[in-house]
């Protein structure tokens, strides 16, 4: 029984949830071009870092290594991983107060 109650919680969560930013017109847009933007600034920053540490390896090192593809490939798995946990984070609604319509 306590499963079903839970369940229905959830369900009237989600409800009111989805009921809320129906409201807020307009919220949403600027809400997703906010997340779209962080998303792409946090994978180009490790990424771009990544190319400037391996461009100056590659001056200084002149072995078969190419540090930068290496660590162009590096940045952009770890800002694609830094990307997917905050992505995650931001659309989990208990991880997080609901945003007020301002």
């Amino acid at each position: 029984m306590a499963k079903d109650q839970d369940f229905a919680s959830r369900i009237a969560s989600k409800t009111e949830r989805k009921e809320r930013a129906r409201r807020v017109e307009g919220h949403q847009i600027w809400s997703w071009l906010g997340l779209f933007g962080m998303i792409g600034w946090s994978i180009a920053i490790p990424t771009l870092i990544g190319v400037a540490i391996g461009a100056w390896l590659d001056r200084r090192d002149q072995g078969g290594v190419s540090w930068t593809l290496t660590l162009l490939l590096l940045g952009a798995a770890l800002g694609s991983i830094n990307a997917w946990r905050w992505a995650r984070r931001e659309s989990d609604p208990g991880r997080r107060p609901p945003s007020t319509p301002s």
